[in-house]
Formats: structure tokens, sequence, C-alpha cells
């Protein structure tokens, strides 16, 4: 199959999907009666309980199992804060405007969107040319401005509705700004992501942990990117669901107590050195990977290993599911390691969860913004001689000959490190004087001998005291779960053969509904016995819905397997029911005193269909089936 019909096939199917679900009303586009909003979405009521479903299973599997600390902080953050964390200087995506319209575009979409198009639809692209499209396609993230507007400027791409010309690219800082109260002078934005809530309460969770490290706190709540052009549907949305955890560890001991529960775990993995030399992703042994250093450290492989364990059993397929580490350009300069969970759709791979070693980045840059310092202390059973630098800036002196710059230069000296300061106190020592660089001037100003003292002493310590660093796994849920759907989804032949009917075939962890019931025929003693199970499943805590309408019963089973609904009651004496299984279509006979312990056996994982089938009788009646 060539590219171009390959690419057919993959629309066809992702219309089919998204048809499917706006239909039944697991999503759909906000403030429809409007025309809607690029980039937001209204979950509808089975999109809700999948959604909660998925929440509710991150809860046991992560904050549960790991004894986390849950924290709920709010949306709206003050400018300090993502001043501190970077965010309000380089949150930015590089954007160009339609010249004549004023339309804005993402500038690298652009770019991408041209060479796919060129890759699967030109039939008469030269190998040399659809090589250069996969290397600019490779090297996408990391093209400045500049680059990217020559790239844009050479392919001669226009604005896409309109084909007029396109501005040069220019950053454009994604968070949406507001202001906190009513006088305007507080500046904030909406959170662009959950984890600075955690950081900035690192000193009390610690406090509230007994002081100790490891530890983890978790959050789960909505963010917010004003995304350029948002396009892809959940993929890439302006509001969404984040779920994160940010574990602290010691920065010298980042072994986890529990990795061997991982460690023979083998999946897909994509090493920097296999994309970097044009390999494919290939399954590794998790523990191999960390033992040969190609996962940083057991802390990270044991979080790679927890998110695949996670995703699988929600229903992703292991074949489409593949951990690629960051290349060197595009990991931040503070971070250690970093991976992705990569999700295959019919957009291709997508990153749902991110995996990064950030060490003490964070917390370090909220001391230094706050002055309250977030960190931890290892106490020595027996107190240790050290040897301390002391560096004493003389601010008298400093003062008469920097007067209001003193303070800059007061804090330069005080920020050097070991190396730097020992070569200064030799030069002080024998030439009297030392050109100083202090960045926040600007410039080198002249330290003389009175000026400071650097010495060396030897102090007992009772404690290290230290930065922890972070490892933070963060979810996006809107894209797992679509991911979800995309995988979950097949369709099949009616009875009659004479059309496709849609399946959502969901474990029944994340069904939406875990069984419906329906009275076969429209008579007054089958509604009674329908309502007598529908009081049973409640008492038993499971989600149903009775269908009482005198459609075919083959329709109502289609219209449940639809919406991934795993179990059918059909109501059709009043001593016995048959249950149905979605995925096989198969039926079993049971009393109506067991049925409600059967689904809540069968949909809490307990037992499997297959193990209900050894138990009860089948049931074949052709009037039972679609």
């Amino acid at each position: 199959m060539d590219a171009a019909q390959e690419a057919h096939n993959r629309e066809a199917f992702r219309q089919a999907v998204v048809n499917t679900l706006e239909r039944r009303l697991f999503y759909i586009p906000s403030f429809k009666i409007y025309r809607g909003v690029a980039g937001l979405y209204d979950f509808g009521p089975p999109g809700c309980a999948v959604k909660s479903n998925v929440l509710a299973f991150w809860r046991q599997h992560f904050v549960l199992e790991e004894n986390m600390l849950e924290v709920d902080c709010p949306c709206v953050t003050p400018e300090v804060v993502l001043k501190a964390s970077g965010h309000v200087d380089k949150f930015t995506d590089l954007m160009v405007k339609d010249e004549k319209t004023g339309t804005c575009y993402r500038a690298d979409h652009l770019l991408k969107d041209f060479c796919k198009e060129k890759l699967e639809r030109d039939p008469n692209i030269t190998a040399e040319k659809a090589a250069e499209f996969r290397h600019v396609m490779a090297v996408l993230d990391d093209l400045s401005a500049e680059e990217l507007g020559a790239k844009i400027k050479e392919y001669g791409i226009t604005a896409p509705d309109t084909k007029n010309p396109l501005s040069p690219p220019y950053p454009f800082n994604l968070m949406f700004q507001t202001s906190i109260g009513p006088s305007g002078l507080s500046p904030g934005y909406m959170r662009p992501e959950t984890a600075q809530g955690i950081f900035v309460n690192f000193k009390d969770l610690y406090y509230y942990n007994g002081n100790k490290l490891p530890f983890a706190a978790a959050q789960i709540g909505q963010a917010f990117r004003n995304e350029i052009s948002p396009r892809q549907g959940l993929l890439r949305v302006r509001e969404f669901t984040l779920a994160e955890i940010e574990h602290f560890v010691d920065p010298e001991d980042k072994s986890h107590p529990k990795f061997s529960e991982v460690s023979n775990l083998e999946f897909l993995m994509f090493p920097r050195e296999d994309q970097v030399s044009g390999q494919s992703a290939r399954r590794i042994r998790l523990g191999e990977a960390v033992a040969e250093g190609v996962v940083n450290n057991e802390t990270l492989g044991y979080f790679i290993g927890r998110v695949y364990l996670f995703l699988t059993h929600l229903g992703i397929d292991r074949e489409r599911l593949r951990f690629r580490q960051h290349l060197a350009n595009e990991m931040a300069h503070y971070a250690a390691d970093c991976w992705d969970a990569e999700i295959e759709c019919s957009y291709g791979w997508i990153e749902c969860v991110g995996i990064a070693d950030r060490s003490a980045y964070d917390l370090r840059a909220h001391t230094d913004k706050s002055g309250v310092a977030l960190v931890a202390a290892e106490k020595f059973s027996e107190p240790i001689e050290v040897e301390k630098l002391v560096i004493a800036p003389v601010k008298k002196e400093l003062g008469l000959a920097f007067k209001g710059n003193q303070k800059m230069v007061v804090e330069a000296l005080e920020a050097m490190g070991e190396k730097e300061a020992m070569e200064m106190k030799a030069t002080l020592e024998s030439k009297g004087e030392v050109q100083f660089q202090v960045c926040t001037l600007g410039k080198d100003v002249t330290i003389k001998q009175n000026m400071v003292s650097i010495i060396k002493e030897k102090k007992k310590e009772h404690q290290r005291v230290f930065t922890p660093s972070v490892i933070e796994p963060s979810f996006g849920i809107g894209r797992i779960i679509y991911c979800l759907y995309e995988h979950s989804f097949y369709t099949r032949p009616s009875r009659g053969g004479d059309e496709q009917l849609n399946v959502f075939g969901f474990p029944p962890l994340v069904a939406p509904i875990k069984c419906t019931v329906f009275p076969l025929v429209q008579n007054q003693q089958y509604e009674e016995v329908a309502k007598r199970i529908a009081k049973s499943l409640t008492a038993a805590g499971i989600t149903y819905k009775i269908d009482i309408t005198g459609t075919s019963i083959g329709k109502r089973y289609a219209r449940t397997d639809e919406l991934g609904v795993p179990l059918a009651i059909t109501v059709d004496s009043t001593t016995s029911v048959t249950l149905r299984d979605r995925d096989s279509k198969q039926q079993i006979r049971i009393n109506i005193e067991e049925v409600a312990s059967v689904v809540k056996e069968v949909t809490d994982g307990l037992s499997t269909w297959a193990d209900m089938q050894w138990k009860y009788p089948a049931h074949s009646s052709a009037s039972n089936e679609d």
C-alpha cells in the first residue's frame, strides 16, 4: 500500500471514530450553538465516565500504591511564581501571521505539514528531496526563528486558508494572562502546568512527611495553554486535565527499593542513539536499560515501568506504545534524562506522558526568587569534620567603591564557586587586586584585597543540607483517553451483513457503563424483574443503563456496543436472565439472584468472561442476538 492510500485510510478511520464519539456524546465542541471555539471541548456523560474511571485508576495505581501526598492548588497563579519557573520568559511557540487577514499559525506546524504532504502525496519526489524533508522534520524542534523563516520562504509556504504571504516567525507566550483583584496591579496567569503548586509547597510537604526523603506529591487538575492554532481534536487543546507527580529524592541516591518489581518488563524503547543513527524503536528489558546507563537511574526507570503498566491496563495496545528518550537538543540544560511515553494513533506518534529527571532546578529557582530555603537534610550518626569555604565581602569598603551597585557586587562575590574563589584569593595575595565580572551589572569591576575575605575553615557538621532532585511523570489525560478511544474502536458486520456496526472494546476498568439491562419484550413482569436487578446493581456499586424501548434486542445490543458497555443482561423470564459479552457476543444463563455478583466479579477484573463460561450454561437463541 502506498503512502497516499495509507494516509487516506488513517483519515477515514479517524473520521469514523470521531463521528461516533461526537454522536454518542463522548465529547463535543464547546459552545456549539455559537459555532464553538477552537481547542475547547465538552465531555458528555460517557466521556465524563471514561475520564472519571481513568483518573480513579491513576489514583489507585500511583497515589495509593506509592503512598503519595495529593494536593489541589489554584489554577490562577501569581506572575512572580511563573517568573521564577521560567514560564514568563520562555514558555513560547514561534508564530507566523497571514499578512493580509492577520490569522495566526504555528510556524513549525506549517513546515511539518508541508514536508509530510510532499512525502505522502507527491509521486514525483526525488530520493534526495525526500531525505531533505525527513531531515527537516527530524530537526524541527531545534530550528531558530530565523532558520524556520528561511525554510518557509525557501519552500514557498503560504497561509493554508488564503494562500497569502506569511510574516517572519516570532515568539508568542502560550499562557493566558489575567489580573488578580480589581486594581489590576497584581498580574497572574492561568497555570500552564500543575507542577509549580507542588514545588512552592515543598517545605510544608517535607515537614508533613516527617522530614524524610524520598517522597512524592501528586496533583490532578486543569491546565491552560493559549495554543496558536489548535487542531487534532482532543490532542491539542487550550484547557486540559493534567495528572502530575513530583518525586523528591536525594541527588546522591536515586536507587528505588521497588525497582525489582518492574526490572523484568520488556517493551518498545527508543534510546537517543537509535534515533540519531536512523534505527527504529526496539524491545529492551528495563533492568538492562538502567544497568547499561541508557536510562539514567533506578527511580526514573521505576516510573517508566509503572507508566507502561498503567497505560497497558487501561487498554492501550502495547505494540503501539513506545518510550522515546529526548535528544540532547530537546532536553532542558538542567535535566539529567527525559523519556516520553508515545502512543501511536491516526495522527502518528503522540507524546502522552513525559517522565523527566529535572534535577534540583525547580526548587533552586523558587529558593532564589522567594528567599525561602526549599531544602532537605540528612542527619549524621556522628558529627563529621569538613573544610568549608567562607566568602565574607567587606560591605563598608564595597559601599565606598561601588555606592548604589554594592548589593549586586556582594551577591556576585557570595555566589562564587570554590574554584573561582580560590583563584581570586591567590590573585589578591600576589597582586593586591583582581578584575571580577558581575553579570547583573554586565561589566568587570576591580576588587581590592581589603574588600573581601576568602578563607577555608574546618567545621564539625551534624547534618548535610541539600536541594533534592525531582523526578516528574506528567500525564496528559485527554491525550491518553483519545488514543484509548482509537485503540478500542473496531467495526463488525450486523447479523444480516447489510451494515457495519461500531464497537468500543473498552476494558471493564474504563468502560463508561459496566452493563445494560433489557427486558426482552415490553411486559409488566419483565420490567419488574429489570427493576429488581437494577436495585441489586446499584447496591453493588455497578453503573448500568436500563433500556425498555420497544426496539429489537439486536438494535439495543448495537447501541450499547457503540458505548463500549462490556456486559448486557436480557430479562427473558422471571427466574433467570441471559448475560451477553460485548466482544464475543456469546451468552450464558444465570439466576436473577446471582447476576449482580457475577457482573461485579467480571467488571472488577476478579474473573474473566471465560471463567464464567465454565461456571454457567451457555445460552443460544436466534431471537436474542443481533
